[in-house]
């Protein structure tokens, strides 16, 4: 019961913080006039990460690497096959210009970058500094990016941002929120590293599973709740923004900065540099292909998001516990579930090809 508490409490915390510390942050920087696409890419989806960068620097420090690593791969597997999935579901998903020419290839070639990094079996702290720098760096590009936009394209969609309320227009007040969040968000991390790690132990499952599933959905639900909220709204530059945003940030500043932070390099499982990393890497590309067609997320294939993130997260259950329905399932997948899917996008790419206005 205790345990069940701390991940409960834990949790609460986590996406408690994180709205705080979004509200806050988010209309500081619509008052500086940064445009929406870029608080999603920025604000929101660095906000909505930070129980991802609590939760891996705490797991980090307490020499819990299998859980640091398994939240951030887990999370961008989860964030792209999970939350796109079921945005695209409530509402085909209508994808900016910029986030298919500029971000995604951004969020693939960090995919890349972490790869490359995790190849040798360790991130140390020289790779960790890299990633992190260039987490500034493309923080910087976006926002003079963005205000050397015209005063029309930084109002496009202003209303994506809540500015309803009265009570936090003051900085002062945002300032606190933001604070506040913050103290959330360590805290949650806290507890709920503690329980998970004893949920991992009763149950007979590797941390880094734990990890990989538990941990890393549970992190991700400030981008659940906020993309989800965003797609009923109609904002779908948030939407999206958020989760490609966040999938760049976990890599370059959540792993940089636990890789910075960590008394020592950061040791990958074998297990990830074999299967885990790949599939990341995998669900990154395959953004590419899926907004192309007609720049749009369509709702089958968003079902088919979904349904690939509930194969993923069985094998990883069937994997720790060496169960005999293993092979049957990834014979399945590799060679029924996968090729009908790829065929099937190409088919969609070339119809929108050939239906595209010349």
């Amino acid at each position: 019961m205790m345990t069940l508490m701390m991940f409960v409490g834990g949790l609460a915390l986590l996406v408690a913080g994180a709205e705080a510390l979004v509200r806050g942050a988010g209309k500081l920087a619509i008052s500086i006039g940064v445009s929406p696409l870029v608080v999603g890419l920025t604000v929101v989806a660095f906000g909505t990460s930070s129980p991802e960068m609590a939760v891996s620097v705490q797991s980090a420090m307490a020499g819990k690497v299998d859980i640091a690593i398994g939240n951030v791969v887990g999370s961008n597997i989860f964030n792209v096959w999970f939350i796109l999935g079921a945005c695209a579901l409530i509402s085909p998903l209508v994808i900016n210009r910029q986030i298919i020419r500029q971000e995604v290839p951004i969020m693939i070639g960090a995919s890349v970058l972490l790869v490359g990094f995790m190849f040798d079996g360790a991130i140390n702290r020289v790779e960790a500094v890299i990633m992190f720098g260039l987490l500034v760096a493309y923080t910087v590009f976006l926002v003079v990016q963005s205000r050397r936009e015209s005063t029309a394209a930084q109002a496009e969609g202003a209303d994506d941002i809540d500015m309803s309320s009265t009570w936090d227009r003051h900085w002062g007040v945002q300032l606190v929120l933001v604070v506040i969040g913050l103290v959330l968000l360590v805290q949650g991390s806290n507890w709920f590293v503690e329980a998970a790690i004893m949920v991992a132990k009763a149950m007979g499952v590797s941390e880094l599973v734990i990890g990989l599933t538990i941990v890393a959905a549970g992190t991700s639900m400030p981008e659940v709740a906020t993309s989800i909220m965003a797609t009923i709204r109609g904002h779908r530059d948030i939407a999206v923004g958020n989760v490609i945003g966040s999938n760049t940030f976990n890599i370059l500043g959540v792993l940089g900065l636990t890789g910075i932070v960590a008394p020592t390099s950061l040791a990958v499982a074998p297990s990830v540099l074999s299967f885990d990393m790949w599939v990341m890497l995998a669900v990154a590309v395959a953004c590419l292909p899926v907004f192309f067609t007609g720049r749009q997320i369509a709702r089958w294939e968003g079902g088919v998001f979904l349904g690939y993130y509930a194969a993923y997260t069985a094998y990883l259950i069937l994997m720790s516990q060496e169960h005999d329905a293993l092979p049957m399932l990834s014979t399945v997948m590799l060679w029924f579930v996968v090729p009908i899917t790829v065929v099937t996008i190409i088919a969609s790419f070339i119809k929108s090809k050939q239906t595209a206005p010349s």
